[in-house]
């Protein structure tokens, strides 16, 4: 019995240990099996990085634009001007009304002097109580005309602002769909701006997986497209949306990631790691040594021993990266050897 015992060990330490394949002809080669990943198991769901703070600048008068001091990638400042429409009509009204409350103060100033006139020749029995009245109520009447006309030379000098098109925040131009001479009409998008500093990455995630994510429990999210080293961090904050999406049974999951993260925009791919439970995970991940990848091309693969001990090519899907292991989505299956040197294999082919 103790000897079965020592064997049964033995062949499971020489199964997960490097082996030292060879055949007639051919080199030899390190080879390694394909093992379950002794890490939590972790799920990727793809999503896209959005700006927490993204806004579509519209026009809200018509004219032609005749400034445009933006492009696409420009970092601006808060309150800076981006671009003039042609105001020359809407300062003319201005003008204009400034000139009626000018007019409407004058008439307001005769009809204060009439009325304290008025007044006096009353107190001395000079006029009737109804003249008195009458020069009280153009008096009040003044007073309401000159409301009236500060109120629409108002209205003229807020109009005469929205010619002129500033950031409402410090952010980057997104988009300008906009040139120099084109026309602007209400409801029209002139740019695009959003704020780099809050940024967030949003996945749909299945109903049932989105379920066993803990509050406090912490996550990882994949960026592919920035380099190797750069490619993993951790979210500040995830949130999960209370609604769900009734046609595909999954909930809107952000992560909101760390500020200073460089490379970073607004509609790039990217993926939420979640652990989930191994009774939902499709299978059990596999790893292989990182430096076992071929990468051809566009082709990623691995060196995989065939019955007879011979390396094959085969193309793979690669998952994250932890420490010297990569995880191998498909193209292999547990308990498959892999050549741990390709370069090796490719000679002893």
């Amino acid at each position: 019995m103790i000897k079965i015992r020592s064997l049964t060990l033995a062949a499971l330490v020489s199964a997960l240990t490097p082996a030292v394949v060879s055949w007639a002809g051919a080199a030899e080669l390190n080879v390694v099996p394909a093992q379950a990943s002794s890490a939590a198991t972790r799920s990727g769901f793809d999503g896209v990085v959005e700006a927490v703070r993204q806004t579509v600048i519209a026009a809200q008068v018509s004219g032609a634009v005749v400034f445009l001091d933006a492009k696409v990638g420009d970092s601006v400042k808060a309150g800076q001007v981006l671009l003039r429409i042609d105001a020359r009509a809407a300062d003319q009204n201005a003008a204009a009304a400034v000139a009626q409350v000018q007019a409407a103060h004058a008439s307001l100033e005769v009809a204060t002097q009439e009325y304290e006139r008025k007044k006096q020749l009353f107190q001395k029995s000079y006029i009737s109580q109804a003249a008195l009245e009458r020069a009280e109520s153009g008096f009040k009447a003044s007073r309401a005309q000159v409301t009236a006309q500060g109120a629409q030379a108002g209205a003229a000098r807020t109009e005469s602002g929205f010619y002129v098109i500033r950031a409402p925040y410090a952010g980057v131009i997104a988009e300008v769909p906009v040139t120099v001479g084109d026309m602007a009409m209400p409801g029209r998008p002139l740019l695009t701006l959003y704020d780099p500093s809050a940024l967030r990455i949003t996945a749909a995630v299945p109903q049932t997986v989105a379920t066993q994510v803990a509050a406090g429990q912490v996550l990882r999210a994949e960026l592919p497209g920035l380099p190797a080293t750069r490619q993993w961090v951790t979210p500040s904050r995830v949130q999960v949306l209370p609604t769900v999406d009734a046609a595909t049974h999954t909930v809107q999951m952000r992560g909101d990631l760390p500020t200073g993260l460089e490379g970073v925009a607004p509609g790039m791919f990217a993926r939420l790691w979640l652990p989930v439970s191994s009774a939902t995970s499709a299978s059990r991940n596999l790893t292989v040594p990182l430096q076992a990848v071929v990468r051809r091309a566009e082709m990623t693969g691995l060196y995989v021993l065939d019955p007879n001990g011979r390396p094959q090519l085969r193309q793979v899907r690669l998952g994250r990266i932890e420490g010297d292991k990569v995880e191998i989505l498909s193209g292999l299956m547990p308990g498959e050897r892999v050549a741990a040197d390709p370069q090796a294999a490719a000679r002893a082919r």
